[in-house]
């Protein structure tokens, strides 16, 4: 995994006064955490929307605030709905040899043969695993193959996920990710 780095300087202005900021194409945000003071920061909107648009809520970004690096995940971003910008932008701050508890999404990919050959149904189940590791072991995401699943009630759960060494699932390893049925007839 790459590191992810984003500029920002710290900033001044706070509550109504943050709107002339975004004008001049400036996110605010705020990092706080793992033994820190919270620090409102500014950040140019064009490079962190592309960095944040990027990454997933267990990705470990590196701020960058006037010289001094926060490793840091991000924990709330808030959007204008209308336009569809980012407006404010929450980073918790992480200790890199303490370990952390984060939300990993689960991406699925591939397609069930048991969709087509059976006319089977897709049942979705968890979106996404608790684990916990160090911020440099935390995966970005965990990668589920569809292809697997050849019969109706083929399932995927959770211990059937690749777990890479030194993460810890918090889940029960039974919580369903993907089961497939079939199809209800109508009378």
């Amino acid at each position: 995994m790459e590191k992810v780095v984003i500029n920002a300087t710290k900033r001044t202005l706070i509550g109504k006064q943050v709107s002339t900021l975004r004008r001049e194409a400036k996110l605010p945000g705020v990092i706080y955490g793992h033994k820190i003071d919270p620090i409102a920061i500014t950040m140019d909107l064009k490079q962190a929307t592309r960095v944040l648009n990027n990454t997933t809520s267990s990705s470990v970004i590196t701020i960058n605030l006037d010289g001094t690096e926060y490793a840091a995940l991000v924990r709330e971003k808030q959007r204008d709905v209308l336009r569809n910008l980012i407006i404010h932008v929450d980073f918790q701050a992480v200790s890199q040899t303490e370990k952390i508890r984060a939300a990993v999404n689960i991406e699925m990919v591939g397609h069930a043969p048991a969709v087509k050959d059976y006319n089977g149904v897709v049942v979705e189940g968890v979106a996404a695993v608790n684990v916990e590791s160090l911020p440099k072991d935390l995966p970005e995401r965990f990668i589920v193959d569809l292809s697997v699943l050849k019969e109706i009630g083929d399932s995927i759960s959770v211990k059937d996920i690749a777990i890479p060494d030194g993460v810890e699932v918090l889940d029960s390893l039974d919580e369903m990710i993907i089961l497939i049925t079939s199809p209800v007839s109508e009378e």
